[in-house]
């Protein structure tokens, strides 16, 4: 990864979040930009989008920002060369109840698609009904 800094208008285009949402997740510490210009704007790193596209994945499954918040807190110190081999093995069941609950979340999501796309199609086949002369 390159060393370059990015303003949050190349940040919010690159991840998709708007403005608001990245100072909000600033405000909440999820996100920290690594440097201010000499003005006082906030620059990130290609690091800083990574750990927002972290936290906008995790958004849509529903984790809250003390999950959000937990979970990078959990990958900083797994990527902290010199854990403990007794926290990083806890570190690491953390990381997979957090893959547990991800994946149910998702399986979740999937049974309400399903739901959806009977709605939808129920709606069709009542339009067609009464489109026919």
């Amino acid at each position: 990864m390159d060393g370059r800094h990015m303003q949050i208008g190349e940040v919010a285009e690159r991840t998709e979040l708007s403005l608001r949402t990245i100072r909000h997740y600033e405000d909440t510490g999820l996100v920290t930009p690594s440097a201010r210009s000499q003005g006082g704007f906030r620059l990130y790193t290609e690091a800083d989008i990574a750990r927002l596209m972290v936290i906008r994945r995790m958004k849509p499954l529903g984790f809250t920002l003390e999950e959000m918040r937990d979970l990078l807190d959990t990958t900083d110190r797994l990527d902290t060369p010199g854990t403990p081999t007794a926290e990083h093995e806890a570190l690491r069941e953390r990381l997979r109840a957090y893959e547990r609950t991800a994946a149910k979340k998702i399986e979740d999501l999937h049974i309400q698609l399903a739901r959806a796309e009977d709605f939808a199609a129920t709606l069709r086949n009542r339009l067609e009904q009464h489109t026919r002369p």
